[in-house]
């Protein structure tokens, strides 16, 4: 239902109801505006007064409850009067609340036996019966428009082309409207084609009837309205030419809107005596505001490709120098600034790189031999100087063998001595020999305990190793037990995208910035361009190796 219809239809109960009602002194009508039950005002009386909020309170209570609601809401207003109070009543069917009436009536001294709220409560009960029936019929009404319009776009979309869409959308109207003939046509530049005629195409029929049916509906887009022959409200010269030309009795023109543009008109022509009242014209002006813009797409999409770029670039143009569409033209503008800017201007480009910092030298300092550890001096982060003990190995095991091999020595050359008192030439070179051995493997003994002091080999930083959370515990010769890098030397590591590789060349200067020290840039230049690649997370990466040309303490 429209929502003027409705209004008007609402209001026109509402003042007759409250005409009816003895001491009545407002009156508001509530109807369901969805179905979640949410409720709208549509009506009040006195049509120039405001709503009071008891009587919307009590209106909604009623609704929310379904069932009648009677308030007392205050002194009477005039003299003579006891007091004033609401009166709500819901307009329901089928268990489904369609609305709320409520009356403000003051009530007189007489009637507190409850004779007027009698009375009030029998006439809202038989209005409210045929208020609900009005309601019902309306609703039907709408219920078979909306199916006709739906079966009229359903139409239009079935078509696969544009000139038999035209065609079954104007036959189909003049069916239903008994019209004698419908015409459908669409904006050419600055004139309008008639496209398509009911019950017929266009081929055989007369130029001059074609120029006056395209008069009329330029017409009714000149004044930008729908125009209905006879009638007084607007120019229709050329509709009523249209009528005596072809001999039928009325005429009606609606323009066809596709994104707030007026794109083409349909003009309906009728023989008999009905003329088109202003319900059916609202109705197919709906229709004509649904269908308009499916065949100006259908249309567009008739053209060739090469009329369509044409069209859309007229349209752009139109839109660009013509009135309004602002938008439109600052972005065209920007870009064309823009356009300018990236022509002339010229920025320096950064190829980016995520960088290691890493010692020029980075020396292991391994376990000698197999052993224990006995302790830590320094760990990863200290700063050492070269000969400074970092740390040292249990070398208990190797001072009781130095003992033993000791001892044997000191024996093999008390041995030695006898033999050669007694002339055993023999037993000497056998006794030296051993004394030899011995002494070889005192020499190797001597050695390991040197080396069992972890020593630094020159002044650096402790990279990496912390053997303080490990004393006690067993190492194998060539453990990595620390790793020290030079404070002086440093060199560069970056992983470069391969897709930038080839802005990068030796020499190549550039800056980096440490995460400690985001705020300064150290100058640093290419040194070193490896030619393998490395893959990770779904890119290749080169190896770029390049030096500090300033390095900081």
């Amino acid at each position: 239902m429209g929502v003027m219809v409705l209004e008007e239809l609402a209001q026109s109960w509402l003042e007759q109801q409250c005409n009816l009602i003895h001491g009545a002194c407002h009156g508001l009508v509530m109807l369901s505006v969805n179905d979640n039950g949410q409720m709208a005002d549509v009506a009040h009386w006195p049509a120039e007064t405001t709503v009071s909020a008891a009587l919307n309170a009590a209106a909604r209570r009623a609704a929310v409850q379904s069932r009648t609601v009677v308030e007392q809401v205050g002194p009477a207003k005039t003299p003579g009067t006891q007091k004033s109070c609401v009166i709500a009543y819901p307009l329901a069917s089928r268990d489904k609340v369609l609305g709320v009436v409520a009356v403000e009536v003051e009530v007189e001294v007489k009637a507190q036996s409850g004779k007027q709220y009698d009375e009030v409560m029998s006439l809202l009960r038989a209005g409210s019966v045929f208020f609900e029936m009005l309601l019902k019929q309306q609703q039907e009404e709408n219920r078979d428009q909306l199916m006709r319009i739906l079966e009229l776009v359903s139409l239009t979309l079935d078509q696969p082309q544009f000139q038999s869409a035209a065609t079954s959308l104007a036959t189909r109207l003049a069916n239903e409207l008994s019209c004698s003939r419908v015409s459908i046509g669409f904006m050419r530049g600055r004139f309008i084609t008639v496209r398509a005629l009911s019950h017929s195409a266009r081929q055989g029929v007369k130029t001059s009837l074609l120029r006056t049916i395209s008069a009329a509906m330029e017409e009714a887009i000149d004044q930008d309205t729908t125009l209905v022959y006879p009638g007084k409200e607007h120019i229709n010269i050329a509709h009523r030419k249209l009528a005596e030309h072809n001999r039928v009795v009325s005429v009606c023109t609606i323009p066809l809107v596709n994104n707030n543009v007026i794109t083409g008109a349909i003009t309906f022509e009728r023989n008999n005596s009905v003329p088109f009242d202003a319900e059916t014209v609202d109705l197919y002006t709906h229709v004509a505001n649904l269908v308009g813009p499916i065949l100006e797409l259908k249309r567009a999409n008739d053209c060739w490709p090469i009329v369509q770029l044409l069209g859309s670039a007229g349209g752009f143009m139109t839109k660009l120098f013509g009135p309004h569409h602002v938008a439109i033209k600052a972005g065209t503008l920007s870009l064309l600034l823009l356009a300018v800017y990236a022509g002339f201007v010229t920025a320096t480009y950064r190829v980016t790189a995520n960088a290691t910092l890493k010692g020029s030298i980075q020396r292991a300092i391994v376990a000698p031999i197999d052993g224990f550890i006995l302790e830590s001096g320094v760990r990863a982060g200290d700063v050492v100087q070269a000969g400074q003990l970092m740390g040292a190995l249990d070398d208990n095991e190797l001072k009781i063998e130095q003992q033993k091999l000791t001892s044997e020595k000191a024996r093999y050359s008390r041995e030695y001595r006898s033999a050669m008192a007694e002339h055993d030439r023999a037993e000497v070179s056998i006794l030296s020999a051993r004394i030899s051995q011995s002494d070889a493997r005192l020499q190797l003994i001597n050695k390991q305990l040197e080396r069992m002091q972890i020593i630094s080999p020159f002044s650096g930083v402790v990279v990496s190793g912390d053997l303080s959370q490990s004393l006690g515990s067993p190492v194998s010769r060539g453990d990595v037990l620390f790793e020290v890098a030079p404070l002086e030397d440093y060199r560069l590591v970056l992983s470069v995208d391969e897709r930038d590789m080839p802005d990068i060349s030796l020499k190549q200067e550039g800056r980096l910035k440490l995460s400690g020290f985001p705020g300064d840039a150290l100058e640093i230049s290419v040194s070193r361009i490896t030619p393998v690649s490395e893959s990770s997370d779904g890119a290749n990466y080169y190896r770029i190796e390049a030096q500090l040309d300033d390095p900081r303490p």
